[in-house]
């Protein structure tokens, strides 16, 4: 499962990047052109607080690829590399400037997140129409000479697909039923991945949410997640030593925890992941699997044995954990529960398989 970072020039992918991932790419990277990779891990105040109680000998988090594509350009876009990039991905954030700095050019004069936002989005549902064009194009030769009746059906949901993008709106908001999803699942439409918008602030900027607040109303309906982000206030954090630093700094912006640690959490709900837990004093882990996984599934992101030899699952609530303290109390109380097959897990679920193999 990977989220790719993409926007126009001097907007902070890059910053983000490298606070996300801990990697700092290199010039080789850099002038590549191509797709920039790295692993997130997700930054979740629930794992630390499982840590700080049972103290293991070993701590895992979770943990997602992310990928910075190249800047949107007129010849990137132009050349359509990067919509191919993005069609790899399972989900699109997309970095917005919406601080002001003279120093630091736009590329196109002045600072204004709701025009970059739309020209990015126009050009995502201009590159599905495009496609559709001209693969109803191919298809109408191929009916005119064959009348193949496949042919005929897929051009009908190419006419739905067309019909949607005329609106503006992206692909990702059209309802479609199994065999249309079948039929268009090796298509590169980009406007199906899941997207959140990232509007990078200035320091001054933080307090004010007024911005972020209007366009995730505007956005909510086109299914898209806005959040801000100070990615020079984040890189400020992330540069001192100790933890008490950082929260003395937070504290003085009246900030309750850094941007990214939330950044990472909404990019996981992007891919429509959720987080479970395993505990104890040799280890704490944190697991993700898909929204609506079955216990059984879940057992598989552990070991495939799990999965094959799942028998039940002792599920506790990571509420009821914080709320009673222990395990011991937990128990007592009769908030363990015992699931079978057919349980979904929930995000937060702190789990223990039983299995046979």
């Amino acid at each position: 499962m990977k989220i790719g970072i993409i926007g126009l020039p001097q907007v902070g992918k890059k910053t983000l990047f490298e606070l996300l991932t801990n990697h700092k790419p290199s010039e080789k990277e850099i002038v590549s052109g191509k797709p920039i990779k790295g692993i997130a891990e997700i930054r979740d105040p629930r794992y630390d607080k499982l840590v700080s109680m049972y103290k293991p000998k070993k701590e895992v988090k979770a943990r997602i690829e992310i990928e910075t594509l190249p800047r949107i350009e007129k010849d990137t876009i132009a050349k359509g590399d990067i919509f191919t990039d993005i069609n790899e991905l399972d989900a699109v954030c997309h970095v917005v400037r919406a601080f002001r700095d003279d120093s630091v050019y736009h590329v196109d004069g002045s600072v204004d997140a709701k025009r970059d936002i739309d020209f990015v989005n126009s050009e995502l549902i201009l590159h599905d129409l495009i496609f559709i064009e001209k693969r109803t194009e191919r298809l109408d030769q191929k009916i005119k000479q064959t009348k193949e009746e496949a042919s005929i059906k897929e051009k009908e949901v190419l006419v739905k697909l067309k019909s949607h993008l005329d609106k503006t709106l992206p692909l990702r908001l059209l309802s479609l039923n199994a065999d249309e999803k079948k039929l268009i699942s090796s298509y590169p439409f980009v406007t199906l991945k899941e997207m959140i918008v990232v509007l990078n602030v200035s320091e001054d900027g933080l307090k004010d949410t007024s911005l972020a607040k209007a366009l995730e109303k505007e956005l909510a309906p086109l299914k898209i997640d806005v959040m801000q982000v100070s990615a020079k206030v984040e890189s400020e954090v992330a540069s001192l030593e100790s933890e008490d630093e950082k929260k003395e700094f937070l504290d003085s912006l009246g900030i309750g925890e850094p941007a990214i640690n939330l950044l990472t959490r909404v990019c996981s709900k992007a891919l429509n992941l959720i987080s479970f837990f395993t505990v104890g004093q040799d280890e704490v882990r944190q697991w993700l699997i898909r929204k609506g996984s079955s216990a059984p599934e879940a057992a598989g992101a552990i070991h495939s044995d799990l999965q094959k030899g799942f028998i039940r699952a002792e599920v506790m609530k990571y509420g009821d954990l914080i709320s009673y303290g222990s395990e011991e109390k937990l128990k007592t109380a009769g908030k363990q529960y015992l699931k079978g097959k057919d349980y979904t897990v929930e995000d937060g679920d702190i789990v223990n398989i039983r299995f046979n193999v």
